[in-house]
């Protein structure tokens, strides 16, 4: 059997129904349409050898009220009505106290944002911490949208499972099929949060049927996520991953109510480490027993500090002995970028890991997930001492978490290690082995202070420099 908008799509000016004139009017005052005389099915009026001949359809005052109820389905759950006033207009795209940096990612999400309103196709993927922008920049698509008069449906993740779970009580007054029909031929898609629903197998299974419902026809959709794409269901990771249909706009940017600063600063030991400058920090050019070798060595470490500092791009690894500088190194490129008005994290790894932990307190007064997330979006950071903290799965999936997000995100970040690169986790080591985004100096020179201490041995790569 043909679909009624089939049926309809194929029948031409000639084939309206007779006496309509082919434009059926409203008259004020009557309920009963004098087209159908209130059956809601006209019979075409068609060639005999036409396949549709004899065939009722749905009159026209039939197809507005279909088209009324859908109408009233979308409104009545869509959420946009408290987020009406998230539009372009009210988008601050300079930020509130942000770097230029910043400043340039929240523009660049804009325009995409922009421009996917203009002609929404594929899937546009909003992903960022808290507070970043991304909840408004989504809202505004569909707020477009909707002022051009095209349905939108704008949902929570979990609240729309709520809603679907909510047709299944003798009161609802939607079967479970329309409501589910509605989410999936919606003309526009929005979901918000995607990540934060229950992992209940029911919970995973509708929301893969309408997301790959909506991949294979193509249909436009706006997703919203502040999780890692290694924690969503795998069969809704590989549709996200599709370069050809879906688009990742990373949003680089703390939140905008100002909580990701104040609790960064509780991590942040960047004050203890403020006379760790390029300055102060001696080259040790004419201390007796160092080699030639070691003396060009630190000599070219400190001049990439250098020129890191003055323009970060990607990771940038220190491995060296206890007391070789490589911690001065990294604290320098921390202060200088600090000067330079940028938000600057410099944590110990193992100390980073308590902080975690304590978030857990029913005293703490962040949650475990806004820590995690002030740590992966910060601006620019520096962990100290990678490879000294306690080796539990749960610290390695921590670490590799953060590390993880920044080198997708490509955000600016220095590490310290005297451990070989060989013996940190294999996931954070192929990561630092990716020379378009990593740079690892071996500082050759022994500690400045006590007894000399051997380097590590070096690996082919151990030593490898890159210049930008």
């Amino acid at each position: 059997m043909r679909r009624i908008d089939e049926i309809l799509k194929g029948m031409t000016p000639d084939a309206a129904p007779k006496g309509t004139g082919g434009t059926p009017s409203e008259r004020p005052g009557e309920d009963t349409c004098p087209i159908c005389g209130g059956t809601g099915l006209v019979v075409p009026d068609l060639p005999v050898d036409h396949p549709e001949f004899g065939h009722a359809v749905p009159c026209q005052c039939a197809l507005r009220k279909m088209e009324a109820r859908r109408q009233e389905l979308l409104r009545k759950w869509s959420d946009l009505g408290a987020l009406s006033r998230m539009t372009f207009d009210t988008f601050v795209q300079g930020g509130r106290g942000h770097t230029p940096a910043q400043q340039r990612n929240l523009q660049m999400a804009y325009e995409r944002a922009r421009a996917f309103a203009e002609h929404p196709q594929g899937w546009l993927v909003f992903r960022g911490g808290f507070g970043s922008g991304k909840t408004h920049l989504a809202a505004a698509i569909a707020n477009y949208r909707l002022a051009l008069g095209e349905a939108v449906v704008f949902a929570v993740v979990p609240d729309l499972l709520d809603y679907l779970r909510a047709s299944f009580s003798p009161t609802s007054d939607t079967p479970f099929d329309e409501r589910f029909q509605t989410i999936l031929d919606a003309p526009l898609l929005v979901l918000d949060d995607l990540g934060t629903q229950s992992s209940t197998p029911w919970a995973q299974e509708k929301l893969f049927q309408v997301l790959n419902h909506r991949y294979n026809r193509r249909q436009p959709t706006v997703i919203t996520m502040n999780c890692e794409l290694d924690e969503i269901d795998l069969r809704l990771r590989s549709r996200l991953l599709d370069v050809d249909m879906v688009e990742h706009v990373v949003l680089q940017v703390p939140d905008y109510r100002g909580a990701v600063p104040n609790g960064v600063a509780e991590l942040d030991t960047l004050a203890l480490y403020r006379d760790m400058t390029f300055d102060r920090f001696d080259l040790r050019q004419g201390e007796p027993g160092l080699t030639a070798e070691q003396r060009e060595n630190l000599r070219d470490a400190f001049g990439f500090a250098k020129k890191y500092a003055q323009s970060p791009d990607g990771w940038l690894v220190f491995q060296g002995v206890y007391g070789c500088g490589k911690t001065h190194l990294a604290a320098a490129i921390a202060n200088y970028r600090h000067a330079q008005g940028e938000p600057v994290v410099f944590v110990v790894v193992p100390d980073l890991l308590d902080h975690l932990r304590a978030t857990f307190s029913p005293l703490s007064p962040v949650s475990y997930d806004r820590r995690l997330e002030e740590v992966k979006m910060a601006q620019f950071l520096v962990l100290d001492d990678l490879g000294t903290e306690s080796a539990t799965p749960w610290a390695r999936e921590k670490l590799y978490q953060i590390c993880n997000y920044r080198y997708l995100a490509r955000l600016p970040t220095v590490f310290t290690t005297s451990q070989e690169i060989d013996k940190l986790d294999p996931r954070l080591r192929i990561r630092m082995l990716d020379a378009t985004r990593c740079t690892i100096i071996n500082i050759l020179a022994p500690a400045y202070r006590g007894q000399a201490r051997n380097a590590p041995p070096q690996t082919p790569y151990a030593s490898r420099r890159r210049t930008r």
